[in-house]
Parts: C-alpha cells; sequence; structure tokens
C-alpha cells in the first residue's frame, strides 16, 4: 500500500516543506489540485450538497506544475501528482510542454492525475469547448504519450512536430467515479484516482465497475488510489489492498486534535500529524 499526501487547500508557501516533511516520513506522493480562478459560480459544484464549493476567495490555488519543480528541487524520491489536472480546460502544446518538463526537472516523479473537471467558467476564461472536455481529453491522451517519447505528431493545420524536452513514459493515472471517467481509466489508463472520500461499500461498487470495464477493454488491473472514510488503521489499509486498492490518501492534520490546533501553527501542525501518521501507520505498513 502506497500512501499519497492530499495536499488541497495548502497555502502556496508551505508546499516546498511540506514536500521534505513528505518525503522524510515516507509518503510515496504528493497531490495538489487543480483550479485557474475563484468567482461566483454558477456551476454547480457537484461535491456539496448545496452545489457550493468548500473553499472561499483566499484560498490557494497554485499552478501544479511551477509548485511540483520547485517541490522536487529539495527532495530526491518523493512523486508528485495533480489531483486532478483539468487538462481539456487548456490547449494540448502547453499540457505536453508543461508536463514534460516538470517531469525531466523532477528526474520522472511526476504522475500525470487527469479529469475532466467540472467547472463550466474555467473554459469559458481559457476559451476551450466546456461541452466536449471529454472526447477532447480521450484525444489528447495518446497525443500527448506520443509527445512525451519525442515521437513526430501531426495536428490540424500545423507542419509535423516535436516538443523538447522529451519525458519517456509519464504515467497517466485518471479521475472520476463516473461511468465515462471509469470507462477512460479501464480503456487508456496506467491508473485511477477517487475524486471523493469513499466508504468501503461505495469503493467496493466503484472497484467492480472498474474490473468490469478492463475485463471489456481486455486490459489486466491498473494501479488504483482510493481516498477511504476510514481512521487510520493499518488493518484497514490491509483489507483495502486485498481488493486490489494500490494506494491511499491522507491529509493526516484534517485529524489533529484540538489542543494541537492550538498549540502548533499551520506549518508545524501538519508536520505533527504527517509524523505521527508515520510511525503510527506506515511504519506499519
Amino acid at each position: 500500500m502506497r500512501f499519497w499526501l492530499g495536499a488541497s487547500f495548502v497555502d502556496t508557501e508551505e508546499f516546498v516543506e511540506l514536500a521534505r516533511v513528505a518525503e522524510r516520513c515516507g509518503f510515496d506522493t504528493l497531490t495538489l489540485s487543480d483550479h485557474l480562478f475563484y468567482a461566483d459560480f454558477a456551476t454547480p459544484y457537484p461535491y456539496s450538497r448545496s452545489g457550493k464549493p468548500r473553499w472561499d476567495a483566499a484560498t490557494h490555488w497554485p499552478d501544479p506544475w511551477v509548485t511540483i519543480g520547485a517541490m522536487s528541487a529539495v527532495t530526491t524520491t518523493l512523486r508528485f501528482s495533480p489531483n486532478v489536472y483539468i487538462a481539456p480546460a487548456r490547449d494540448l502544446i502547453t499540457v505536453a510542454k508543461q508536463v514534460s518538463t516538470a517531469a525531466v526537472l523532477s528526474g520522472g516523479r511526476v504522475t500525470f492525475g487527469v479529469g475532466v473537471g467540472w467547472c463550466a467558467e474555467e473554459f469559458q476564461a481559457t476559451g476551450q469547448d466546456f461541452r466536449t472536455r471529454g472526447r477532447r481529453l480521450d484525444a489528447m491522451i495518446p497525443t500527448l504519450r506520443a509527445l512525451w517519447s519525442g515521437e513526430e505528431v501531426i495536428l490540424e493545420g500545423l507542419p509535423p512536430l516535436t516538443i523538447s524536452p522529451k519525458a519517456g513514459n509519464i504515467p497517466i493515472y485518471i479521475g472520476g467515479d463516473s461511468e465515462p471517467a471509469l470507462r477512460r481509466a479501464a480503456r487508456i489508463g496506467d491508473g485511477w484516482i477517487g475524486n471523493r472520500i469513499y466508504t468501503e461499500e461505495q469503493l467496493d461498487q466503484v472497484l467492480s465497475d472498474l474490473s468490469r470495464y478492463l475485463k471489456e477493454y481486455g486490459r489486466d488491473p491498473i494501479e488504483v488510489i482510493a481516498p477511504v472514510a476510514a481512521l487510520p488503521d493499518p488493518a484497514v489499509y490491509r483489507r483495502l489492498a486485498a481488493k486490489g486498492v494500490t494506494g491511499t490518501m491522507a491529509a493526516p492534520w484534517w485529524l489533529a486534535t484540538p489542543e494541537e490546533k492550538t498549540r502548533y501553527g499551520s506549518a508545524e501542525l501538519k508536520r505533527v500529524t504527517m509524523e505521527r501518521f508515520a510511525e503510527e501507520i506506515i511504519a506499519k505498513m
């Protein structure tokens, strides 16, 4: 079982030190989320009952690839992944270049966690079609793989082209638990990332659907990164591993005691709770 650190809602200036602590504690991958701006969105947020986001205008959303570049410079083994990057809100070449550069600078420690997104306003701001985002991501993924490997590709209206630096093989993990997302993961993904915190019963259904789609496409099991709604416990993680889950996600500071929240500042609270998680969970796995 690999442990991914879920670092959403973290202030930008904390990420570099957070990466150092995560590597020292034995986390496999540090993830950060992707949003372009905050507004009074007309698009309903799909992961809350109210349809409103769980953050406000003061919440930091640093650019994932700039931040990954900074964190990779102070670490040697820790991997990095967006959870998830909304690639179809950008043009293909921009995505290819950013990800390839981050992968090369990190020494190959990048996983491309990618999804279609939910916020129509972000697509409007970047001039991309929200309604075709799924189809465009399906077309984008094989072209990204070709560009990253150094192959020459032909895009409509352009001469044959390549990009440099070329990164070689970058694992692509698909986010989302809708049928199209699970099918996309089963058809062309190297892995799947859960986009919410699941009860074990909910996760069982997702795993069943994913397994069925993998068989339909004639593929072997893929990597499964699943956040789970359970208190940290080696027994829980061993049970998940037996079901085919290869990694889970944690943000230990969310379980800090009231005393710890009073005693420590933001960065120190993260360090203390991550070290406890490492001692009580990671070391026993």
